[in-house]
């Protein structure tokens, strides 16, 4: 009788808290699970708003928030790629492709310690050792990133950085035990194939 006590002696203390008590054990393990509203930052009223640069689009229907937000990405995606193939044809440049990384996670971090101030949220939702291991996977690809430009033009780097979604396929199987359909892997190889033609392209010319 005792045992079949201690074996359902599991209880809610809480609205959104998950408590677990093992009395033979003596073990106590306490699960919290935030509330919508706890995980969302101040300036977000609702789960369904859009906020692009400080702008709520959620008054907008969402063809036209799609529109909005795909042209903002083209946007300033070509004035990045422009700016930056402009930097590396200044005569001298092409070595410091590492300095030109540092200046922009540089200004990342000022614009990311405004936008804290602004938006007054400074709770943090991830753990420290996660933000580090992506911070440092994130300067990596953009420091070779940007060395390469000392070796290929602005549209080949650009074509050969959208060939990552091969090694993220492949590692979806392997560690996450994806299964993709024939439409995904067909997507994939056309892909592939116009990054070869695109490249046999550039090398002759």
């Amino acid at each position: 009788e005792k045992q079949k006590e201690d074996n359902s002696s599991t209880e809610c203390s809480q609205p959104g808290t998950m408590d677990l008590k093992f009395t033979s054990s003596r073990k106590y393990i306490s699960i919290s699970v935030p509330s919508k509203s706890q995980t969302m930052s101040p300036h977000i009223k609702s789960v369904d708003d859009v906020v692009v640069l400080g702008m709520n689009l959620s008054k907008f229907s969402k063809p036209t928030q799609f529109f909005i937000c795909v042209s903002g990405v083209f946007m300033f995606y070509l004035i990045y790629g422009y700016l930056q193939e402009l930097i590396f044809s200044v005569e001298g440049f092409k070595p410091f492709g590492w300095y030109l990384t540092l200046v922009q996670f540089g200004f990342y971090s000022i614009f990311g310690l405004i936008e804290l101030q602004l938006i007054q949220d400074k709770r943090r939702r991830i753990p420290g050792k996660t933000y580090m291991i992506i911070a440092f996977l994130t300067v990596g690809t953009m420091g070779l990133s940007n060395t390469s430009l000392g070796y290929l033009n602005y549209p080949t780097q650009v074509i050969f950085k959208c060939c990552k979604l091969i090694p993220v396929m492949i590692g979806g199987v392997f560690i996450q035990g994806k299964r993709y359909n024939i439409v995904d892997v067909s997507a994939a190889l056309c892909m592939s194939l116009g990054l070869i033609w695109f490249t046999l392209a550039d090398s002759t010319v």
